[in-house]
């Protein structure tokens, strides 16, 4: 008889990823690269395949490449070497990929707490449009090719089977996101297919250290996208291996609308490729010239950034983090911590709640706030000035009008209530609210909202809760 299945099993996930370079031209010729063009119009002998033909490399897509490996801590490789990646299928003019197969570019790296397992140059293939999918095509089976995306130069990057949930694989895809980014090297647009995630997904019980048989989601244009596939997949391999069943290695779709899961083919093994060195193409050799130049133009990561605004300013690690993988945001600190850093945990809390509540989908510097106004607004608070619910509404002024915040508490008559007038305010409130008094006299500390509002609701917001709570205790339990 044998064993039952495991109670509990655990995902392993490896991703793919699919970055388009933002290159003036193709991989291997002059073609323009272009965006929603009409199709075929971007096109030469060279990315269509033509006989005779002879590809050159660009060398702008080998210095993406090189940022990229030094980013992600890789290994470059002294010489690499492209291949033709042998298959059939429409979008692919040639009858083959040209890619790098086991001689890479980039080699082993690390980002964040997932290793990279190598980073290669590649071209993209042609883009295949169904029926439905374009306003030219009109029969119900008829599927076109527009061959202006074939060429694209990519870097493919390929991650160890590190990722344990959907929810960290779309959280790590996030950082590479905003990472590349930075780079320059993309301009990372998911849903113009900049950026495209496939996903080996593979189930195992929990504690072994065995692999299972993994399947791959392909083409996730979306972190939601990649999130609610890959915890559909795990649940669709969880359900099969407790029925007594096997998962069978395919390539698979999942629909966002539905939820389903459909079987694209079965996954090929990288011997069906039938790879070979490419042999119109010399190898890739950098010069030091050529490390130089892109160890150069490397900028500050998101993942040091966050580190030195936790160090440096002493900002919560979860706010450095947001503020980094947003530099839009960041700058913004950083700009008005420059005028004013005195309270720059403040200023962080600051942009990272309120502020940000505010901005939707907009960035800082398309509203009317000043880095500036925005550190000395948090001054005043800090200081004692205006309380906070006021200065919530002051930040509201300054985002849609700008202006200086000082002017806006004195026109506004938001100046923090304080002193004897304060006192005044928080006696009348408690003899309204007698029953609150009596409440809280009786251990029901909660009853001291009721004051506490009734105080802000006279002061219009100008009066600090937290001194409010101290003078009504004070007064109910006088030392």
């Amino acid at each position: 008889m044998s064993d039952p299945p495991p109670t509990a099993y655990e995902p392993v996930i490896g991703l793919e990823i699919h970055v388009q370079l933002a290159t003036k031209t193709k991989m291997f010729c002059s073609c323009a690269l272009s965006f929603g063009e009409e199709p075929n119009t971007r096109t030469c002998p060279v990315c269509l395949g033509l006989p005779g033909t002879l590809p050159v490399v660009n060398a702008e897509a080998v210095h993406y490449a090189l940022m990229v490996g030094m980013a992600l801590g890789c290994e470059l490789a002294p010489r690499s070497v492209f291949h033709r990646k042998n298959y059939f299928y429409p979008d692919l003019p040639k009858g083959y990929q040209v890619s790098q197969y086991d001689v890479p570019i980039c080699g082993p790296g690390r980002l964040g707490d997932i290793r990279v397992h190598r980073a290669h140059l590649e071209e993209d293939a042609a883009k295949l449009v169904h029926a439905g999918e374009s306003g030219r095509i009109h029969s119900a089976e008829a599927s076109v090719v527009d061959f202006n995306r074939g060429g694209t130069p990519l870097v493919e990057i390929v991650t160890e089977p590190d990722v344990r949930s959907a929810a960290q694989a779309s959280e790590w895809l996030r950082l590479l996101r905003v990472t590349l980014r930075q780079l320059g090297v993309s301009d990372v647009n998911m849903e113009e297919g900049s950026l495209r995630c496939d996903a080996n997904v593979s189930i195992r019980p929990q504690g072994s250290s065995e692999l299972g048989v993994k399947t791959e989601l392909k083409n996730m244009n979306s972190f939601r996208f990649l999130e609610r596939g890959v915890d559909a997949e795990i649940a669709r391999q969880t359900m099969i291996v407790r029925d007594g069943g096997q998962v069978t290695q395919e390539t698979l779709h999942f629909d966002p609308r539905t939820g389903a899961i459909s079987s694209l083919r079965s996954k090929e093994e990288a011997h069906d490729y039938r790879y070979f060195p490419e042999p119109d193409l010399v190898a890739i050799a950098p010069t030091r010239e050529m490390l130089d130049r892109a160890r150069a133009a490397l900028p500050e990561l998101p993942a040091d950034r966050a580190a030195r605004l936790e160090s440096d300013h002493g900002l919560h690690a979860d706010a450095a983090r947001l503020l980094a993988f947003r530099p839009e945001l960041g700058d913004f600190l950083e700009a008005a911590i420059a005028t004013n850093g005195s309270y720059p945990v403040g200023v962080g809390n600051w942009v990272t709640g309120e502020l940000l509540s505010r901005l939707g989908d907009r960035d800082p510097d398309q509203t009317a706030l000043e880095p500036g106004a925005l550190a000395r607004l948090v001054a005043m608070v800090e200081e004692g000035e205006v309380a906070g619910s006021a200065a919530k509404e002051v930040l509201g002024v300054l985002v849609e009008e700008g202006g200086d915040p000082a002017a806006i508490v004195q026109d506004r008559g938001l100046a923090k209530a304080g002193g004897d007038e304060l006192g005044t305010i928080v006696d009348q409130a408690m003899a309204d609210n007698a029953d609150a008094v009596q409440k809280i006299r009786g251990g029901n500390h909660k009853a001291i909202g009721a004051i506490v509002g009734a105080v802000m609701k006279a002061t219009k917001g100008t009066a600090d809760g937290g001194e409010v709570q101290r003078l009504v205790r004070e007064r109910i339990e006088p030392r």
